[in-house]
């Protein structure tokens, strides 16, 4: 594994982490949907999904990248183009989570209980489809991107709950 593919995974990961993490910690009470419900009477997102934490998850992934970028003095290494990338890997990553949250609702599942790999990969997915309008990721990078995300998944909600932040530890 070469320094410019560490980097590049680096780049891409702390975005996408402190996005998704930041939508959790800073969760608020006004819902994405107001309660709304779809065509099919269920919940649009449910209660999990807030106005504030949808927005302060992506201004954290933002801020992030600011930083990063600042670190490499604008000139980031593999990465054009890396701020306005960052910001679309902050929105990939709040919108993943909450099309998985949509889909979730269609299939009637309950919000916090967890389904194998959507709940651990769904910001993981947004962040590759938002992200590759401006940079394509390899099929390596994009799997081990994913194997890294399940364990740092497991090890987060598990410290999360153990912090009392989470209620549950998944």
């Amino acid at each position: 594994m070469s320094y410019s593919f560490l980097i590049e995974i680096i780049l891409i990961l702390i975005p996408l982490y402190v996005a998704n993490s930041s939508a959790m910690l800073f969760a608020g009470k006004t819902q994405m949907d107001f309660n709304l419900n779809f065509f099919d009477e269920k919940p649009l997102f449910g209660k999990g999904k807030s106005i504030k934490g949808t927005f302060f998850g992506v201004i954290s992934g933002i801020i992030s990248v600011l930083i990063l970028d600042f670190y490499f003095q604008g000139n980031v290494p593999i990465i054009p183009q890396y701020v306005f990338y960052g910001i679309l890997l902050s929105f990939g990553a709040i919108m993943g989570d909450v099309a998985a949250s949509f889909v979730k609702r269609r299939f009637d599942i309950t919000t916090g209980k967890p389904i194998l790999l959507l709940d651990q990969l769904d910001f993981v997915v947004g962040v590759i489809l938002f992200g590759s309008l401006i940079y394509s990721v390899s099929a390596e990078m994009f799997l081990l991107i994913c194997f890294i995300t399940l364990i740092a998944h497991k090890a987060s909600n598990f410290l999360a709950f153990k912090l009392k932040i989470k209620k549950v530890p998944w």
